[in-house]
């Protein structure tokens, strides 16, 4: 009779485990403005809260994580948020807030409640069908919503155009270069796409990039411009340019904030936010 019992209970045991309700506690998805985020460590529940580990949801909504002696600061444009693990009190741009489930660690990353990451972030978050949605506010320009941004650049042979959404990647890119362009200068007497065609002292169009609305239409385009030097002569030259091809107007930019541009372009391709629509490099 023991044995039955045994054979009865291992059994209910292996039924329960392999049934699709079980499995799928652990295959909660995160979503970000669409786009599946994949992270190492799945959302759970704790006191009837979703609970999502922090870094990989604030780097995808353009926020600075910095970790230190089990105080954790968030950086967000003009949000600066300071919590400690385990601590119901969350500092944010000086105001105290109370949190109802505490923040904790777990197999090395950080776990807070998914609507704390709502109110800080300003985006509408659910959990539905084993998927955490996180919606975003997109960018607007000139009162119309921006989609998408596509970056074009060009090789020896052929050339890519990539896509990037997630509105966190995209409204990061558009104040780069609105904020870091400088003085205006006038149009440079040599520029070029073509590999082939630049001279030194001339400009090379690294990268074209278009700020698209729902149907595709460009709402707004700023060229990257790279001095062309030769490896044993600086030229005084402004290094970088950009072209505001909306406005038909040439501005002065710097190294710093294009590799800047290149560092987001990285993690959107990193985090899955980047698709490559065209390719004609052979």
């Amino acid at each position: 009779m023991k044995k039955v019992f045994t054979g009865v209970f291992l059994a209910l045991i292996l039924i329960i485990t392999s049934s699709p309700a079980y499995a799928a506690k652990a295959n909660i998805k995160i979503k970000v403005d669409g786009v599946i985020v994949a992270t190492d460590v799945n959302p759970e529940t704790k006191n009837n809260r979703t609970m999502v580990p922090l870094r990989v949801i604030s780097e995808n909504l353009g926020a600075t994580v910095n970790w230190s002696d089990s105080q954790v600061t968030l950086t967000k444009s003009d949000i600066r948020v300071i919590l400690k693990l385990n601590s119901n009190t969350v500092v944010k741009n000086g105001q105290k807030v109370s949190l109802d489930v505490k923040p904790y660690l777990k197999n090395g990353r950080i776990f807070v409640p998914l609507r704390f990451l709502a109110e800080t972030f300003d985006c509408n978050v659910d959990y539905k069908d084993l998927t955490v949605n996180v919606i975003t506010k997109p960018l607007v320009i000139n009162g119309v919503e921006v989609k998408a941004m596509l970056h074009e650049y060009h090789m020896t042979m052929g050339g890519v155009v990539e896509q990037i959404k997630g509105n966190a990647y995209v409204k990061e890119m558009h104040n780069i270069f609105v904020k870091n362009k400088g003085s205006k200068v006038k149009e440079p007497s040599n520029y070029t796409w073509s590999v082939h065609s630049t001279i030194i002292g001339g400009y090379y169009k690294g990268g074209q990039y278009d700020f698209i609305d729902q149907k595709g239409n460009s709402i707004k385009q700023f060229d990257l411009y790279t001095l062309v030097q030769s490896f044993d002569e600086t030229l005084p030259d402004p290094k970088v340019l950009i072209y505001d091809a909306t406005d038909d107007q040439w501005y002065l930019f710097n190294d710093a904030s294009k590799q800047s541009i290149f560092q987001l372009t990285d993690t959107a391709a990193k985090n899955g936010f980047l698709t490559i629509i065209e390719n004609t490099v052979p």
